[in-house]
């Protein structure tokens, strides 16, 4: 059986010289015009999304070994100040 097509999702290219600065960009995407299929696109959920407990559990961990790390740190710089 066929898979149904996948919607295209349709980006607007916005032209920025090298030049141009933050102020500059940010009033070239304020003079932009947004369509209503646009603003949708934009503010729906992914059904399929990362469930929070799964996040929560990876940033727990990752806060756990760069705690590690950051008391690895400490105790090395303390020992090469007692050695000093």
């Amino acid at each position: 059986m066929a898979e149904p097509k996948k919607e295209r999702i349709r980006i607007r290219v916005i032209r920025v010289k090298d030049t141009d600065d933050d102020a500059a960009i940010y009033a070239k995407l304020r003079n932009r015009r947004f369509t209503a299929a646009e603003w949708q696109q934009m503010t729906e959920i992914d059904s399929d999304g990362i469930p929070a407990e799964q996040v929560l559990a990876e940033l727990e961990a990752l806060n756990r070994e760069e705690t590690e790390k950051r008391k690895q740190r400490e105790e090395t710089k303390k020992r090469k100040r007692k050695k000093d």
